[in-house]
């Protein structure tokens, strides 16, 4: 993407939204393998997919699959992250905090995080809901591609064959936001 042009046809209104996403597996036999996939917030085994969307809903970036589940959404970030445009703002949610100091030509939108006993001022608190209601559109993405059993349910096929079911899933998803917005 070289001219403004181009960058506004991927990203409309200068905008990405990124967020992770968590699936349930079998549980592994082996006693190492059990132990990195178990995820604690889950409280069941899991394996994270990140994924990068545009204003339309539409899947721009999608990571491989992570083997441990109770990898923090950040790290995720940090393996695998997506490149973007420098005119492009991404909104992340609160698990991606201490990015703007990783990533200091990245422009990073984060909610205000409440401190220990202090509330959220009037201000900090409109902040955050235009906030979320921006960021939606990444949840409502994921949702979407929940939907499809094999991604919505238990996966029960090889761990090996998951970032290319996904793609394919993923591209359906795609493939389904644009022909209902041509309407």
């Amino acid at each position: 993407m070289r001219t403004v042009e181009e960058v506004e046809t991927y990203f409309p209104g200068f905008k990405s939204f990124i967020d992770t996403t968590e699936q349930e597996i079998p549980r592994p036999k082996d006693k190492k393998r059990k132990k990195e996939y178990y995820s604690g917030k889950k409280k069941r085994h899991t394996v994270k997919t990140q994924y990068m969307v545009n204003k339309e809903g539409k899947i721009l970036h999608k990571s491989n699959h992570h083997k441990k589940g109770r990898q923090h959404d950040y790290s995720v970030y940090k393996d695998e992250h997506p490149i973007t445009p420098p005119q492009v703002k991404n909104y992340f949610d609160l698990g991606y905090k201490g990015i703007e100091t990783d990533f200091p030509n990245l422009k990073v939108i984060l909610p205000v995080k409440k401190k220990r006993n202090v509330k959220l001022t009037k201000t900090e608190k409109r902040y955050n809901k235009r906030h979320r209601r921006q960021r939606v559109i990444v949840e409502h993405t994921i949702c979407r591609i929940k939907k499809f059993g094999i991604m919505g349910n238990k996966y029960r096929n090889r761990l090996k064959r998951y970032d290319g079911i996904s793609d394919i899933v993923s591209g359906l998803v795609n493939y389904r936001i644009i022909h209902t917005t041509r309407r």
